[in-house]
């Protein structure tokens, strides 16, 4: 059972992953052969303007949702370090809680609005702009699951010291690992001598 709940959350992951991919070739080839018919033939595509702004919509509510799921979101950690590890799991379980009630209102907005926004009609495409705002259901359930499952893990005792701290440094686990090295080829010459 582990097995299979691990292999669906892998294979969502991957699909977010992939959905992100789709939103960045979506924009990338149609704002590029925009630009080309702008400035070349004094032409352009209609839906170019807009579906590019979709995709993007949709590429920043999914990438919230890989960021939480892969502890990437910035973060300060200034006073959570100074703390005891006792300190960081209060801390951690504060802000996973937090986080999961923003959620929520993320989600219960989008639902009270939900007729509003299908409603609506796109003004090149005229597809109902349900199909972009949408996406906010997936987020807010999908980072809702993050935290509650955050949670649960917290009070059964399976969150590991290492991830009290959420926020590393770009390039500080490369600076790890290279000072490691250094130590060890010092420990090597040492011994040689």
């Amino acid at each position: 059972m582990k097995q299979l709940l691990q292999s669906a959350i892998k294979g969502f992951d991957r699909l977010l992953e992939i959905l992100l991919v789709v939103c960045m070739v979506v924009m990338f080839i149609f704002v590029f052969i925009n630009v080309v018919l702008r400035l070349g033939f004094n032409s352009g595509i209609d839906i170019s303007e807009e579906l590019p702004r979709f995709a993007f919509v949709w590429m920043c509510f999914i990438g919230g949702v890989v960021g939480m799921r892969r502890h990437s979101h910035l973060g300060v950690d200034m006073v959570v370090a100074a703390l005891p590890v006792f300190g960081r799991k209060i801390c951690w379980g504060i802000s996973q809680a937090i986080m999961a009630v923003c959620s929520v209102y993320i989600l219960y907005g989008t639902w009270l609005q939900h007729d509003i926004i299908e409603q609506n009609a796109s003004a090149v495409m005229q597809v109902s702009m349900l199909y972009v705002y949408g996406i906010s259901y997936l987020a807010g359930a999908a980072i809702i699951v993050i935290c509650v499952v955050n949670l649960v893990r917290l009070f059964l005792g399976l969150v590991e010291e290492s991830e009290l701290i959420d926020v590393l440094e770009e390039g500080m686990e490369d600076a790890i690992e290279i000072e490691s090295e250094i130590a060890e080829q010092a420990t090597h010459k040492g011994a040689k001598a």
